[in-house]
């Protein structure tokens, strides 16, 4: 594969599931794209959402790399709003001391509230020559008041704990990792499980904003998720690019973009297994957390109204649904359109097996391209 396949994984629960069945798919699932010749596994991290199990990157990538010998695995994103720099050095220093030389750390502002609004670029979907789509902004804005949220960031967050700002928490985590940190105190201290961990290191971002420059700014790699913030690719890529600065870590720049997928032997079955992503999408745009992935009969017999599909229509009009030459031909877009070095898939079908079997079928199609 020239530009290589990766995945994301949000170890979902279908429903009528449980989290240990869930944990289990996620784990054979990374066995089985290790087989399949992708080039990493990454995993998400989301709270309070009764279908994702996905929770703690670092316990999942454990679980994964205990059970695999050779991708790499890691985060897409440590969220970092939550978080300190040295614990979270030290817990993926543990995971490359048990697995040397395969742990990704990706690193990423989330701590429990919504993204801010991107610029209004368009007000209607705009085409590529290649037929990539790029739909206008979705907006946050009526989220950004939401019950869950709030309790999300107070459930997360020690009482009267003072928050960090994230360029200053990424510069504080880089400096403990090179053993070159010291204490506005004076102390010279070392982080004995993360200094000079064999970790590549990356930050994820949605727009062209504070992450993307941040990237480029530091040297470090930088992914750019199109499956969540289609909008922005482009521009957040483009920002990455022109900030970049070579750095020990990294002589130019390198992109990976995400993108959402489902693959099946014919385009009518592959769209009959996508058909629960509209319910599944719905309910995280509406503030109440991601449901428990339906079956394609729960899809269909949900009730569904006009503006239902004004809510998901930015993330329906860019998943890439349909048999992998389908497939693997809007990806080769996505990558022509952000000239991405690494491609990152994520897919959720409510069976375990129809899923395997679609990372199955795009990666002996990209193959061969």
């Amino acid at each position: 594969m020239s530009v290589p396949l990766s995945v994301l994984d949000l170890v979902p629960i279908s429903s009528g599931a449980t989290a240990a069945q869930a944990v289990r798919h996620s784990v054979d699932l990374a066995r089985r794209a290790e087989e399949f010749g992708y080039a990493r596994y990454w995993f998400a991290e989301h709270h309070l959402n009764p279908g994702v199990a996905g929770v703690s990157p670092a316990v999942t990538i454990a679980l994964a790399a205990a059970a695999t010998t050779s991708i790499r695995l890691g985060a897409a994103a440590v969220q970092m709003g939550h978080r300190t720099a040295l614990s979270t050095l030290e817990e993926f220093g543990l995971l490359d001391a048990a697995f040397p030389g395969r742990i990704d750390l990706g690193l990423g502002r989330s701590g429990g509230a919504p993204p801010a609004d991107a610029p209004p670029a368009r007000t209607a979907n705009e085409v590529l020559a290649n037929g990539l789509v790029l739909p206008p902004p979705f907006s946050f804005a009526a989220r950004a008041g939401s019950p869950r949220f709030a309790a999300q960031r107070e459930l997360l967050t020690q009482p009267d704990a003072r928050p960090q700002g994230y360029r200053e928490q990424i510069g504080v985590l880089l400096a403990l990792h090179a053993g070159t940190y010291r204490h506005p105190n004076g102390e010279s201290v070392h982080a004995g499980a993360g200094e000079g961990a064999d970790l590549e290191f990356w930050i994820h971002g949605s727009s062209a904003g504070e992450s993307a420059r941040l990237a480029g700014e530091l040297g470090v790699r930088f992914g750019s998720n199109y499956h969540v913030a289609p909008s922005a690719v482009l521009e957040a890529v483009a920002a990455y690019r022109a900030a970049f600065r070579p750095s020990a870590r990294l002589s130019r720049p390198h992109v990976i973009v995400s993108a959402d997928v489902v693959v099946a032997d014919d385009a009518e079955t592959a769209r009959r297994l996508a058909a629960g992503y509209g319910q599944w999408v719905r309910s995280i745009r509406t503030g109440a957390g991601a449901i428990a992935y339906p079956t394609p009969d729960e899809a269909a017999s949900t009730p569904w109204g006009a503006a239902d599909d004004a809510l998901i229509a930015d993330r329906l009009d860019t998943r890439f649904v349909g048999t992998a030459a389908q497939v693997a031909d809007r990806l080769a877009a996505l990558q022509e359109a952000t000239a991405a070095d690494e491609l990152l898939v994520t897919t959720i079908t409510h069976d375990h097996d129809d899923r395997v079997r679609s990372f199955q079928l795009l990666a002996k199609e990209w193959s061969q391209r």
